[in-house]
C-alpha cells in the first residue's frame, strides 16, 4: 500500500494543485464572499498550488545532476518550506476575519497575533538554513537529506496549528458547523499527517493533506453562506406538500430568520427588513394587489438585503458616512443577494426584489439603471418602503428624521426616485400615521430592550417619549434607590413634552427645528414643575393602613389625552396620585419621558388600552382652547386638531352644488397640508365612517389628492395662477384666514370638484365606480378650523 501511495503521489500532488489553482480563480470570480475573506482563501489555494508543484519537482528532479537538476532541486526544497509557513499565515488571516465576523469582537486573540511573529521568525531560520544547513543539506549527487535539526521546521508550523486550534475550540459556539468542522480539519489533520509522514519516509503526506483542505475552505465557506438559502430551499419543497397554512408558517420563519441574520450583521439597521416587510406590504394592499401578490411583496422585502451577507462588516458598521470606495462596495450587495436567492427557483419574486430596490424610477439608480416600469413593480415598492424605513430610522451619523420632513422628501421625489403611484400611497399612510408610529422602535433609550434606566444626576437618562392619546397609557416601573442618597433626592419623574419626533431635547437648533415644546415636570411624590401648560393640578390620594417604603417601590402609570387636557395618575402601594395638565392647546401632542435622580428603573412595561374614554373622563380645569366659538352657518362648524380628527356632516350632491366656508389654519400648523380636505363619499346615513362607507376620493385646498381604487379613480389638475407666489406665502394666508368656494356638479358616475384660493386653481374629477349610491361630500382637514360653512344647490 506504502508502495503504491508512494508510486501515484507525484499524480496527485499534480491533480490537486491543478484543482487549487482552478479553486483560486472561481474565489477571484466570486461576488458572493466577503472581500477579505476572498483575498486569504486566494491566497491560501495559491500557496498550495506553489507547495505541490515545487514539492513535486524536487521529487522528479532529486539525483539529477544537471545544472538545471542542480538549481530546481535547491528552489524546490526553499519554496516548499516557504510554502508551509505562508499557508498557516494566510489561514491564520482567513481565522482572524472569521472571529471578527462571528464573535463581533474588535480585539483579536493574542495567540493569532503571535502567529505572524512565529511564521515571520520561521522565514527568517529557513532564509538562514540555506547556508548552515540546519535544516537539509543537498549532497553532490544532488540528492536531498534530512539534518539534524529538521525538527525545528516542523515545530514552528506545527505551534502555530496548534496555536490555532485552541481559538478554534475556545470560540467554536460562535461558528456555524460547516465552518467549525473546516477550521478544526485544518489545524488538525496536517499534524496527523506529518507524524505518519515520520513514519513513512519518502512519502509527502502533510503537503498533500494540505493542498486537499485549502480546496475544502472554500467549500465549507461556501456552504456556510448558502447554508440558510438552502433551509429556505427545503422549506419551500415542503410549501408544495403540506397545508398552505402551514407552510406559510414555516416559510416566514425562515425568512425572518434570515432577515434578523442579515440586520444583526449591521448594527445601524437593527429590525429595518421586517420594517420594510409591513411598509411594502401595506402599500400593496391599498395598491389593490391580492392576498398572494400582498405575501409575495412582502418576503421579498424581508430579504431585500440579503446581499448584505457578503459585505464586510467593517463597512456595514463605519460610523458616519462611507467613503466613495466603501459606497462602491456597498452597491455590490444588490447583485450578490440575487445571486443567493437565485436558487430559490420556486420563488423568482425574491431575487427581482433583492437585485432591483435600488433603482430609480428616473433611470439614476443602480445596479442596472433600469427606467420607470422597465423596474419590476414588486422593486418600485419595496423602493419606496425601504427609502421610507431608512429616513425613519437613527444612523450613526444622524438621529431619526421627523416624519413631515419625510413626507416632504417623498412629494419632491414623486417622479424622480420613487414610482408616482406607490409614493403617493406611502404620502397617504403617513398621512394617516398620526401618532407616528411608522418608524424604528425604542422605548428606553441606549438600553436595546433591557427594559432598564439607570439614572444618576436629574435628567442625565431619559426614554424615548411615550405617546398619549384617548386610549390609556399604562407604564409599569419599580423603582430602585441607589444607596447613600437621601429618598427625596432618590425617585422618578416624568417630563411632558411635544417634539416633531417624540423626543426630549436640550440643543437650541434642535428645540427650534423640531419644534420641542416641554409642558411641566412631574415628581413621583406628587410635586410638578409647570412649564409651557396652562395649568397642573395635582391631587394626592393617601392608602390607608399603608406607609412609605424606603426599598423598592412599584408603580402603575396611567396617562390619557382627551383635547387639551392631559390626565397622569401615579399609582403605588401607600398613594395615588393624581396630576391634570391644561395644555396650550387641542392641537398639540403629548409624549412623556421617563427619568429620575439617584435611581434605577427597572421591569418597565408599556400598554394601551383598545377602547377610547369618553370626551368628559377628565376633570377640565381650564378653558377649551376652540378657534370655532363662533357662529356658525348651514351646518355646525369643525376644528380638526389632527389628521381628519373632525368632519363635518354629509352633503349631498344632487347636481350642482357650491360650498362656502371660512378656513384659518391653527398656531400649531406649520406645513402645506394643514389646510381643509374634501371627502367624497357615500355611506348608510351620509355620514363619514358610517354604515358601507366607501371613499372614492380626498382633495386637499393644497392640490393633493386620494382615491380608492376599489370605489374609484380621480384625475386632479393643479395650475398656479400669478396670485400664487410660493408656499411659504400660502401658509401664511392661511394662517390669517381666508374664504374659501368649492363647486361640485354630479353628472351620474362623474363629480366635479373645482376651487380657487390663494393663487391655486384645483380640479378633480371623481369617476364613481358604482354610481347607483347617494353621492356626499363631507368637510374635513388637518389642523385647520372651518367656520361658517354656507350650502347652495343650483
Amino acid at each position: 500500500m506504502i508502495d503504491y501511495l508512494s508510486n501515484i503521489q507525484l499524480d496527485i500532488m499534480l491533480i490537486i494543485s491543478g484543482i487549487s489553482a482552478a479553486t483560486a480563480f472561481y474565489l477571484a470570480l466570486s461576488k458572493s464572499l466577503d472581500p477579505e475573506r476572498k483575498v486569504f482563501l486566494i491566497l491560501t489555494n495559491v500557496f498550495s498550488v506553489l507547495l505541490l508543484y515545487f514539492d513535486r519537482a524536487a521529487y522528479l528532479f532529486r539525483g539529477d545532476t544537471s545544472i538545471a537538476g542542480y538549481w530546481m532541486v535547491r528552489i524546490s526544497n526553499f519554496t516548499v518550506f516557504a510554502m508551509i509557513l505562508m499557508i498557516v499565515w494566510a489561514f491564520n488571516h482567513y481565522i482572524r476575519d472569521i472571529y471578527r465576523d462571528e464573535t463581533g469582537i474588535d480585539k483579536i486573540p493574542l495567540r493569532l497575533t503571535l502567529v505572524d511573529f512565529l511564521v515571520m521568525t520561521g522565514l527568517i531560520l529557513l532564509a538562514i538554513s540555506q547556508f548552515n544547513g540546519m535544516y537539509y543539506t543537498i549532497d553532490a549527487n544532488n540528492e536531498y537529506h534530512r539534518a539534524p535539526l529538521f525538527f525545528i521546521s516542523l515545530m514552528i508550523p506545527c505551534a502555530v496549528l496548534i496555536m490555532q486550534l485552541t481559538v478554534v475550540l475556545q470560540y467554536h459556539k460562535h461558528f456555524h458547523n460547516g465552518l467549525l468542522i473546516s477550521l478544526v480539519l485544518f489545524t488538525t489533520l496536517p499534524l496527523i499527517a506529518g507524524i505518519l509522514q515520520f513514519q513513512f519516509y519518502g512519502l509527502s503526506l502533510a503537503n498533500i493533506t494540505t493542498g486537499i483542505l485549502s480546496n475544502m475552505l472554500y467549500l465549507f465557506a461556501l456552504k456556510d453562506m448558502n447554508v440558510t438559502v438552502e433551509h429556505a430551499r427545503e422549506l419551500e419543497v415542503n410549501f408544495l406538500k403540506k397545508e398552505n397554512e402551514n407552510s406559510k408558517r414555516l416559510f416566514e420563519q425562515t425568512a425572518e430568520a434570515l432577515a434578523s441574520a442579515i440586520d444583526a450583521k449591521d448594527k445601524y439597521t437593527k429590525g429595518h427588513s421586517a420594517r420594510v416587510a409591513e411598509y411594502s406590504r401595506k402599500i400593496a394592499e391599498y395598491a389593490g394587489k391580492s392576498q398572494q401578490e400582498c405575501d409575495e411583496i412582502y418576503y421579498a422585502a424581508l430579504l431585500h438585503d440579503v446581499g448584505k451577507i457578503g459585505i464586510s462588516r467593517t463597512i456595514l458598521n463605519k460610523k458616519g458616512r462611507l467613503s466613495d470606495e466603501e459606497y462602491k462596495v456597498i452597491k455590490e450587495h444588490p447583485d450578490i443577494g440575487a445571486q443567493i436567492l437565485s436558487s430559490i427557483s420556486e420563488s423568482p419574486y425574491l431575487s427581482i426584489g433583492a437585485k432591483s430596490h435600488h433603482e430609480r424610477y428616473d433611470g439614476r439608480g443602480y445596479p442596472e439603471g433600469l427606467k420607470g416600469d422597465d423596474i419590476p413593480e414588486i422593486a418600485r415598492i419595496i423602493a419606496v418602503a425601504d427609502a421610507y424605513d431608512a429616513m425613519t430610522s437613527s444612523r450613526s451619523y444622524r438621529e431619526t428624521i421627523p416624519q413631515q420632513v419625510v413626507r416632504e422628501e417623498f412629494v419632491k421625489c414623486l417622479g424622480t426616485q420613487f414610482d408616482p403611484v406607490f409614493g403617493k400611497i406611502m404620502l397617504h399612510l403617513i398621512d394617516c400615521d398620526a401618532e407616528y408610529q411608522m418608524k424604528e422602535k425604542e422605548d428606553v433609550k441606549e438600553l436595546a430592550g433591557k427594559n432598564v434606566l439607570d439614572c444618576d444626576e436629574y435628567r442625565a437618562e431619559v426614554s424615548e417619549g411615550i405617546i398619549t392619546t384617548k386610549e390609556i397609557t399604562r407604564i409599569k416601573l419599580t423603582s430602585i434607590p441607589k444607596e447613600g442618597y437621601p429618598e427625596v433626592n432618590s425617585m422618578p419623574s416624568l417630563i411632558l413634552f411635544d417634539s416633531l419626533d417624540g423626543r426630549i431635547h436640550t440643543e437650541e437648533k434642535n428645540i427650534s427645528r423640531l419644534m420641542y415644546f416641554e409642558y411641566g415636570e412631574i415628581r413621583f411624590d406628587g410635586k410638578v414643575v409647570r412649564k409651557g401648560a396652562r395649568k397642573m393640578q395635582t391631587e394626592i390620594k393617601k392608602n390607608e393602613g399603608k406607609s412609605a417604603s424606603s426599598g423598592n417601590t412599584a408603580y402603575d402609570i396611567e396617562a390619557t389625552k382627551v383635547k387639551d387636557h392631559l390626565l397622569i395618575k401615579i399609582i403605588s402601594e401607600k398613594e395615588t396620585i393624581e396630576v391634570t395638565v391644561a395644555l396650550p392647546d387641542s392641537a398639540r401632542w403629548a409624549y412623556i419621558g421617563l427619568t429620575g435622580e439617584h435611581c434605577q428603573l427597572t421591569e418597565v412595561s408599556i400598554d394601551r388600552d383598545e377602547v377610547e374614554v369618553p370626551d368628559d373622563y377628565i376633570k377640565r380645569i381650564a378653558e377649551e382652547i376652540s378657534y370655532i366659538d363662533v357662529p356658525s352657518g348651514d351646518i355646525p362648524n369643525i376644528q380638526a386638531d389632527g389628521y381628519r380628527t373632525a368632519t363635518s356632516d354629509g352633503i349631498l350632491i344632487n347636481d350642482k352644488l357650491t360650498i362656502s366656508f371660512h378656513t384659518m389654519s391653527l398656531p400649531t400648523a406649520r406645513l402645506v397640508w394643514h389646510c381643509p380636505y374634501f371627502s367624497i363619499f357615500s355611506s348608510g346615513n351620509g355620514k363619514v365612517e358610517g354604515p358601507d362607507f366607501r371613499e372614492y376620493g380626498l382633495i386637499r385646498l393644497d392640490g393633493e389628492n386620494w382615491d380608492s381604487d376599489e370605489f374609484g379613480r380621480n384625475k386632479i389638475t393643479v395650475n398656479h395662477t400669478d396670485e400664487f407666489t410660493n408656499w411659504d406665502a400660502w401658509k401664511a394666508t392661511n394662517k390669517e384666514g381666508f374664504d374659501v368656494t368649492i363647486h361640485l356638479k354630479r353628472d351620474g358616475s362623474i363629480v366635479t370638484l373645482t376651487t380657487n384660493n390663494a393663487g391655486i386653481d384645483v380640479t378633480n374629477v371623481t369617476t364613481v365606480f358604482d354610481p347607483a349610491f347617494d353621492v356626499y361630500v363631507a368637510l374635513t382637514g388637518d389642523q385647520c378650523a372651518i367656520t361658517n360653512i354656507r350650502i347652495k344647490e343650483e
